[in-house]
């Protein structure tokens, strides 16, 4: 079974590579894209984004890396063949973000949406919390972003 892991990505946490290679470990195959957020303004472009993911997918062979940044996630999963998307959650404020737009997801499309609790020593991560601590040069080593040592961008 094919599975869809979405998120902005940005900057890509080692949270967001836990889930990835726990879902990895769980699926046939695992595509983690790059979706837009309207809600969200983009630090990192996302051709950064992609190298990011590439390099914490790295060792795990049935990991592919794609974005989509234009249209739904259901628009993607159709086009894709894709019939269950892959979310992280931190705690109850995660899932209650997330539960309106799994039931969409399955409404439209008959996407099912699988929660893969956070490992409770990164539950407290977020790129947003990333973002803010390394632009005042405090990010704790645990919950730093993963970079791409050729990447011509800094976190």
């Amino acid at each position: 079974m094919r599975a869809l892991f979405p998120g902005s990505f940005d900057p890509v946490t080692q949270g967001h590579q836990d889930v990835l290679r726990r879902a990895a470990h769980l699926f046939d195959e695992v595509v983690v894209c790059v979706m837009s957020n309207a809600s969200k303004t983009g630090r990192f472009p996302v051709p950064e984004r992609l190298d990011r993911l590439r390099a914490a997918a790295a060792g795990l062979s049935n990991v592919t890396v794609d974005s989509h940044t234009g249209g739904l996630l259901v628009d993607y999963c159709r086009r894709t063949g894709i019939d269950v998307v892959v979310r992280g959650v931190r705690g109850v404020a995660d899932l209650d973000h997330e539960m309106p737009m799994a039931r969409m997801n399955r409404e439209l499309a008959g996407v099912e949406t699988f929660f893969i609790a956070a490992d409770p020593a990164l539950a407290h991560v977020s790129s947003t919390l990333v973002t803010a601590m390394s632009r005042q040069g405090r990010a704790p080593a645990h919950s730093s972003p993963v970079t791409n040592s050729r990447s011509p961008y800094r976190t």
